[in-house]
């Protein structure tokens, strides 16, 4: 009558991003494993697997960790991102990043304690 629903795996998971838009406020942990855009507010961690977009509407008061991310938006909290952290000119960060690697346009504001660790 019901069929077993298939886990997903990471797989099946590449090339798809989630999304919460702008005007949503999530007060909690996320985990993912595909990419995550957020546009909204984000009072909690967040953990994906994939790359984390911040749109300029989009603030985090709590921690971030990914493989890749590019931030448009406002964090509050500790960065830990594997790869790539590429901040916008828009970008407000404070608290502290680890990183492998670090872009940031001119106009940024970061109030932070950074950690290079160069890709591995």
């Amino acid at each position: 009558m019901f069929e077993k629903l298939k886990k997903a795996n990471y797989v099946d998971s590449l090339g798809r991003t989630n999304r919460i838009v702008e005007g949503t406020v999530i007060k909690g942990n996320i985990e993912a494993v595909a990419d995550l855009r957020l546009d909204g507010i984000l009072e909690g961690d967040l953990i994906v697997k994939g790359r984390v977009v911040l749109g300029p509407t989009a603030k985090v008061i709590g921690n971030i960790e990914c493989e890749n991310s590019d931030i448009e938006g406002v964090v509050e909290g500790k960065i830990k991102v594997s790869d790539l952290l590429h901040l916008k000119s828009n970008a407000l960060i404070k608290g502290e990043i680890t990183v492998g690697r670090l872009s940031v346009e001119p106009g940024a504001k970061i109030e932070v304690n950074c950690q290079m660790r160069g890709t591995e």
